[in-house]
């Protein structure tokens, strides 16, 4: 079977999932999902929503996704030695595995160079758009990067267990590309169902599960083109089809907005009176009494503060009169606009004088913590194939070296690792700090083991501690040298105190000499002199 007949084939599954994706689009991002017909390079006038919460709200959850999933500033991967392998071949020396730890350490600042220098997340952060709307998107990781594929350009079948095993895209290029595959026309052949004069064709990709491995090849007007065949290893599988939300038995995913699909065509109706309703109150005009002296001429071409003839009973001024109904629209206008809000993880803080730090991180967890579940189906479906695809790649370019599949397995550290982590921050936070201010600060120092606790606080903020905190040896280290440097001191001050006072000591005698002296000679003199009296 051809793949333009697979596709054909395939789509009648995707019919209901492509409109439903089709009336969120519409009420968030039209510009997002298209028909399956629509082929167009001009701008197409497309419906303006009459409210910009679904667009903001699809924004902001797409953004907070990427940033979740892939880090700007961290790794969102680490690798780690296999600790069963490892017992198989005995006791690791520190030294060793502080050297296994930079090495890893290397290899993922290589990984995350690599995926800035790209515009992989661009193309990540708009699939996350269509994930939120449409619930679907298809990544190809090609050697250019990655390339998105909408769900109206790709149809997928998949097992009992949700397991990709065939998919169908199909594309629009410029004939000139693919002349050379396509056959000559004879001068009396019957037409077929393509339109040779136009200057676009489709092409189709066909990917197909076979074993272990996945294996593609495409194909223009049921004809293969030449070279076109490849394939990869499921681990490695190049083809990333995403969802957002599962549902048993179902092909497709769902989106968020059909979670919320009737609060987004509520305030969409709201939205639209209140903008029209507020258009015709904001209208102004007089009326002037048929009887009335005063001529609608003079009372059209006053000037502002103008005088003219004319009694004021006999003008007056249409009112709508709608101010009670519009403030209850508008009130419900705002209570969906908050639930919207909420649902699409927009931070909205309390807005008073004594709004403080904690309650906007609360807030921030709070919301966060929604997404729990929607954090574990994409570190399975995005993360780990995309985190496996290019860590293949890297090592075929020489980039990296080969890692041993049985010692070294890579850990996801984001999505739900990392909401896992935060939780575990509050919590010892809040643990040290109970201590801390019901047994007072010295039972902390008494009972809290410093070096594990600014460890476990390192790991629950994705920090590596390697060379960075200093370890319990290099501490008795740095504290004995600092003690015999003490004691060297204090050596060399008593040596000094000694010297002192042995000088002192000889300087005292020398004194006493000097004094016995004098004396004896004061003696001797004194001698004399009564000698001479005599």
């Amino acid at each position: 079977m051809h793949a333009k007949e697979r596709y054909d084939k395939l789509q009648g599954d995707r019919t209901a999932f492509l409109n439903m994706a089709r009336r969120c689009a519409d009420l968030t991002l039209p510009y997002l999902v298209r028909d399956d017909m629509e082929y167009t390079k001009s701008m197409e006038t497309l419906i303006t929503p009459w409210q910009s919460v679904g667009a903001k709200g699809v924004v902001t959850l797409a953004s907070k996704l990427m940033l979740a999933l892939i880090p700007p500033q961290t790794s969102f991967f680490k690798l780690q030695v296999d600790e069963s392998e490892l017992s198989k071949m005995g006791e690791m020396s520190p030294e060793i595995k502080g050297e296994l730890d930079l090495s890893f350490a290397k290899i993922e600042r290589t990984i995350m160079e690599a995926v800035a220098a790209s515009h992989d997340r661009v193309t990540v952060h708009q699939a996350l758009k269509h994930l939120v709307v449409s619930g679907n998107a298809l990544l190809f990781m090609g050697k250019e990067g990655l390339k998105l594929y909408p769900l109206n350009r790709y149809v997928v079948d998949r097992d009992g267990n949700g397991n990709v095993i065939e998919i169908v895209t199909r594309e629009r290029i410029n004939r000139q590309l693919v002349a050379k595959y396509l056959p000559e026309e004879k001068p009396n052949a019957v037409s077929n169902d393509y339109d040779s004069s136009s200057e676009e064709v489709d092409i189709y990709t066909h990917v197909k599960r076979e074993n272990n491995r996945m294996v593609w090849y495409q194909e223009v007007e049921n004809v293969v083109i030449e070279k076109s065949f490849s394939k990869a290893p499921l681990e490695t599988n190049p083809w990333i089809a995403l969802r957002f939300n599962t549902v048993d038995g179902e092909v497709y995913g769902r989106g968020r907005c059909e979670e919320f699909i009737g609060d987004l065509k509520s305030l969409e109706g709201l939205s639209q009176a209140l903008v029209e309703g507020s258009a015709a109150a904001a209208k102004v005009i007089f009326t002037v009494s048929p009887s009335a002296t005063t001529k609608p001429q003079s009372l059209a071409q006053a000037g502002n503060g103008a005088i003219i003839q004319g009694r004021p009973d006999d003008i007056g001024v249409e009112q709508v009169g709608k101010t009670a109904d519009f403030s209850t629209a508008y009130q419900m206008a705002m209570g969906l606009e908050k639930r919207l809000s909420d649902a699409f993880l927009i931070m909205s803080v309390r807005n008073s004088e004594r709004t403080t730090a904690e309650e906007v991180r609360m807030t921030q967890m709070e919301l966060d913590a929604q997404l729990g579940g929607i954090y574990s189906l994409l570190t399975v479906e995005f993360l780990i194939p995309y985190l496996n695809r290019k860590l293949s790649e890297a090592q075929k370019n020489g980039q990296i070296p080969k890692l041993p599949k049985d010692l070294v397995k890579p850990t996801i550290v984001a999505g739900i690792n990392a909401l896992g982590r935060g939780q575990d921050r509050e919590a010892l936070v809040t643990f040290i700090t109970t201590i801390s201010q019901t047994m007072g600060p010295e039972a902390t120092q008494t009972f809290i083991n410093p070096e594990e606790y600014i460890k476990r606080l390192a790991a629950s903020q994705g920090i590596d501690v390697l060379n960075l905190v200093k370890s319990m040896q290099e501490m008795q280290a740095q504290q004995q040298q600092q003690m015999q440097q003490e004691q060297q001191l204090e050596m060399t001050k008593q040596a000094g105190q000694f010297a002192q006072v042995e000088q002192k000591g000889i300087d005292s005698e020398n004194d006493r000499a000097i004094k016995q002296q004098e004396a004896a000679a004061q003696t001797t003199q004194g001698n004399a002199q009564t000698g001479e009296a005599s």
